[in-house]
């Protein structure tokens, strides 16, 4: 990426960003304007009255006497708190709604990457670190925060304090004026060299920041696989090599931010220090008649009030200063935030809808408002206007389906196949065959670029999504139970499943045995994905949700492969239970649990080499003989 795109680039982020707050809290934005305009002006005005104050009150008095100028002084001192009583309410005011502004954006942003991520492919999860992803929800939206509850209105403010501040001295003295200006442009490039450094490496900690956490989360999933392979020094190597990395950028940020202050400061202190002495030469010189804007005598009052002007322009510099880089970090976090929002969502064309259905006596299906449990495909035909419903029966055809994750990697090549309703299909294979694959284009998580797969006659990519994968089941290896109780876990496939019908499903599966036996029964609490339940109750689990959810065709991937033959025989049977009446996909990694298939399709690189029933595949002596056989091992 050129500079010039990447400037363009952070323009049209700060730009969207702005926008977005904006179109959610105008008015809002509208009262912090004015608040901070009226927090700017007291404070410089303050500085103005007590040039008064000394010029018009403290000189003549201690020369005439106090009580000639008391009235003044009283007016003086009550302007002076009214102006700072102003001053401190705005600030009050404003603070209080940029929180409110604040945290709403903040809400309203986490609410729009929560609902675009759920629309996005299963290709976008698949490609990106989920430490990463988790670091934009948290890392990068506080850093947006940060801008816009602090970084943001101090700088807005600090802006036109040093426009007021400008405006009183040059009122005041010319010249003092030209030494300031000397000064605070040796401020400014001091402040513009260390702040853009410290920016630069800011954008580096949050990306290597993000890195550390996906490293993190990565090894927290993988922590049993470490201690097998006894990893735990690659691992603590790896992550301090991140670290290594993590603490470089944040050092450099830091450092050069943090010097940044201490230098401004100092600088401020010799400007205080030149305004003063040339202010003493110009009160007692004689040739004083050099002032502006019809100001002839440089008093103490000036001095003092310039002193205190000058030390206050310095400070709101150097704090400005020390926001640039936190701005360019919110930036950076922004742009992570925009990225994900700007993710193409899942394309879905179809028009074909799952809708309740009766059967009429004629053979006839009309569409009805309530659950039947009885479903049909809503085809309307967009050439003749007409709305055919077809029964959701099971039936999946695919033909010469070619595929690839990536166009430069085929996976598989001319498959096809059939599956009546109520069959049962079988794909074995070794680990990369492409049998997971298939049941990734059934339930479209990817779609094909050639070939054609069909749903009860219907092409699958005119049928929408939400609509396909409810009517497919789906049990996998790796189980993933929700933070929640066990009926609500099962009720995960069927939203609207009644408790009754949720533990009729579970003890379809085998399931409700061993779950009246936990502490508090379907009320038991899961966290950790279950981690208190074995892998063989988990996965019983996995299949009362299958049920409940009650689809006509059911993909069961491996689903027994990582458990034990006894506890494999109970899975099994609560699968056999789950699969009577419909299609039925099975993944297998032991051939035993696929002998009663109606056809066995062996896979090899993307290709089926074999397809038959047991019977006959064993009869034939090829490659699913010799797996059967163990004349070779699967893998």
């Amino acid at each position: 990426m050129t500079k010039k795109n990447e400037g363009t680039m952070k323009k049209g982020t700060s730009k969207r960003l702005l926008k977005y707050i904006s179109a959610h809290y105008k008015f809002h934005l509208i009262i912090v304007f004015i608040c901070i305009i009226l927090s700017g002006i007291s404070a410089t005005a303050a500085t103005v009255f007590l040039q008064k104050l000394i010029d018009d009150c403290i000189t003549p008095g201690i020369k005439n006497g106090m009580s000639s100028v008391a009235g003044k002084m009283t007016l003086y001192l009550i302007s002076m708190a009214v102006i700072y009583l102003i001053g401190v309410l705005s600030s009050f005011i404003f603070t209080r709604i940029m929180a409110t502004v604040t945290q709403g954006t903040l809400k309203d942003l986490r609410n729009d990457m929560f609902n675009h991520m759920e629309t996005l492919p299963i290709r976008y999860f698949d490609t990106h670190a989920h430490g990463d992803i988790m670091s934009t929800y948290t890392n990068d939206t506080d850093a947006i925060r940060q801008m816009i509850g602090q970084s943001a209105p101090m700088i807005l403010q600090s802006l036109l304090s040093i426009a007021a501040i400008i405006v009183m001295m040059l009122s005041y003295s010319l010249i003092l004026s030209l030494v300031v200006a000397v000064f605070i442009f040796l401020i400014m490039y001091v402040s513009r060299k260390y702040s853009l450094h410290s920016a630069k490496y800011m954008m580096k900690q949050q990306e290597s920041l993000a890195r550390e956490e996906g490293f993190v989360e990565e090894m927290i999933e993988g922590s049993r696989v470490i201690k097998v392979f006894v990893h735990e020094k690659k691992t603590i190597k790896d992550f301090s090599d991140i670290n290594e990395d993590l603490f470089r950028d944040s050092n450099e940020a830091n450092r050069s931010g943090n010097i940044l202050m201490p230098i401004v400061s100092n600088i401020g202190n010799l400007m205080y220090v030149m305004i003063a002495f040339i202010g003493a030469i110009m009160a007692f010189s004689r040739s004083t008649n050099i002032g502006f804007a019809g100001i002839g005598i440089m008093t103490a009052g000036i001095i003092i009030s310039f002193l205190g002007a000058a030390r206050q322009l310095s400070q709101t510099i150097g704090q400005i200063s020390m926001q640039v880089p936190l701005i360019a970090m919110a930036m950076a976090g922004a742009e992570r935030v925009f990225a994900l929002l700007d993710e193409e969502p899942e394309e879905d064309e179809g028009y074909v809808t799952l809708v309740n259905s009766v059967e009429k006596s004629d053979g006839s299906i009309s569409e009805v408002p309530e659950s039947t449990g009885h479903w049909a495909w809503k085809h309307y035909h967009k050439n003749d206007g007409t709305t055919t419903y077809t029964k959701l029966a099971g039936d999946i055809q695919m033909e010469h389906v070619d595929f690839g994750y990536n166009s430069d990697k085929q996976i598989l090549y001319d498959i096809s196949l059939y599956a009546k309703p109520g069959q049962k299909i079988a794909f074995v294979g070794a680990t990369g065959a492409g049998k997971t694959t298939i049941t990734n284009l059934i339930n479209r998580f990817y779609d094909i670029p050639d070939g054609k797969i069909r749903y009860d006659g219907i092409n699958i990519n005119k049928i929408k999504k939400p609509d396909l994968r409810r009517s497919l089941g789906i049990v996998l290896q790796d189980v993933n139970l929700f933070t929640g109780t066990v009926m609500d876990n099962i009720r995960y496939g069927n939203l609207n499943a009644t408790d009754q019908e949720c533990i009729e499903a579970a003890k379809l599966a085998n399931a409700d045995d061993f779950i009246t036996r936990l502490p508090d029964g379907y009320d038991t609490m899961l966290t950790d994905n279950g981690s208190e339940l074995s892998q063989g109750q988990r996965q019983l689990i996995s299949i009362a949700r299958a049920a409940v959810a009650d689809p006509p065709v059911m993909i069961l991937d491996e689903a027994t492969s990582s458990i034990d033959t006894r506890t494999e025989a109970l899975v099994q049977k609560g699968m056999d239970n789950l699969m009577k009446g419909r299609t039925v996909f099975v993944i297998a990694h032991r051939l035993s649990t696929v002998r009663n298939s109606d056809a066995i399709m062996v896979l090899d690189h993307g290709r089926i080499i074999e397809r038959g029933t047991h019977d006959q595949l064993i009869d034939r002596h090829g490659v699913y003989y010799q797996l059967y056989t163990g004349a070779f091992e699967l893998e």
